[in-house]
């Protein structure tokens, strides 16, 4: 059964659809991947997820059951407007907050602690969050969401403001929660994020879904458009060929746009009759083409 599961789920503001019959499903231990531009649904589908508001119709149950104020201590939200005050003490925000959600003072600061320890940052326990970075703040943030250990969890843009150390310090914690059989919504623009984290998809587009399913079932479903070629010397005469739509690079590496797959081979034997070929790739679609492919470049 699913631990998360949205049937058929409406919810409008006046006139204005907001989310339209949104239907989708999250296992256990899964981080599923909710896509869309900005104003496509998704903040508002992930507050009705949480309980914050009501769907108009259709139905969210958690583990087959409807939403209860028990799941208020069950759940993790880490918003893309951060919410943290800025003369506060970290401990004080975070151990108030855990508290909220059902945990003693003593189990929220120790807690707290090892969450801390892991980030490498213990000495922030008794730091005001103005005193911070903004990347440290973001974590601190994060911590928020997972201290008081929530079976389900929302996280909104989780890695914004983060250099590429933290980045990849976050990346491997949300897998680490995963693996510890945690249930992960999950939105971000950064499509190489949820290329690599998310097993299945939802894209919302103006309030409707427009691609759901599996990760690798959307990107077989999409033609290769992309040969990668490196040679030991140039090849000239690639865009004279049949189905290719235009070719970057020069001096022996080439990224090469083709409409008809059977271009491939016909590169390959130009290339071959002039030089050594290093590398030759037909590369699979990625996730921001995909993307841009259903809802368009100017989201």
């Amino acid at each position: 059964m699913s631990v998360l599961q949205l049937e058929r789920v409406l919810k409008r503001f006046g006139e204005k659809t907001a989310v339209n019959e949104i239907s989708l499903e999250v296992e256990q231990g899964e981080i599923y991947g909710l896509l869309g531009g900005n104003g496509a649904g998704k903040t508002t589908t992930m507050r009705m997820v949480l309980g914050l508001i009501h769907p108009d119709a259709g139905r969210i149950r958690y583990n087959g059951k409807p939403y209860s104020n028990e799941l208020l201590g069950r759940m993790g939200y880490l918003p893309e407007e951060r919410g943290l005050y800025p003369k506060f003490k970290v401990s004080d925000q975070i151990l108030y907050l855990a508290e909220l959600k059902g945990m003693s003072r003593t189990a929220a600061g120790k807690s707290l602690k090892q969450w801390l320890d892991k980030f490498g940052v213990p000495e922030y326990y008794d730091k005001k969050v103005e005193e911070l970075s903004k990347g440290n703040q973001q974590k601190i943030q994060f911590i928020a969401s997972v201290v008081h250990d929530p079976d389900i969890m929302i996280l909104d843009e989780a890695f914004s403001g983060l250099d590429p150390v933290n980045v990849e310090l976050l990346k491997a914690t949300v897998k680490e929660l995963s693996a510890k059989g945690k249930t992960i919504l999950f939105s971000s623009h950064r499509m190489d994020h949820v290329e690599e984290l998310c097993k299945n998809i939802c894209i919302l587009h103006r309030s409707e879904t427009v691609l759901k399913g599996s990760l690798r079932d959307i990107k077989d479903a999409y033609p290769k458009e992309r040969i990668l070629l490196e040679t030991v010397s140039p090849v000239n005469g690639l865009g004279q060929i049949a189905g290719v739509s235009a070719v970057k690079g020069k001096s022996g590496s080439y990224e090469v746009r083709i409409t008809d797959v059977a271009a491939g081979p016909e590169i390959l034997r130009m290339a071959l009759a002039q030089t050594e070929v290093n590398r030759f790739q037909i590369m699979e679609p990625t996730l921001t083409e995909i993307f841009i492919k259903k809802v368009g470049d100017g989201e």
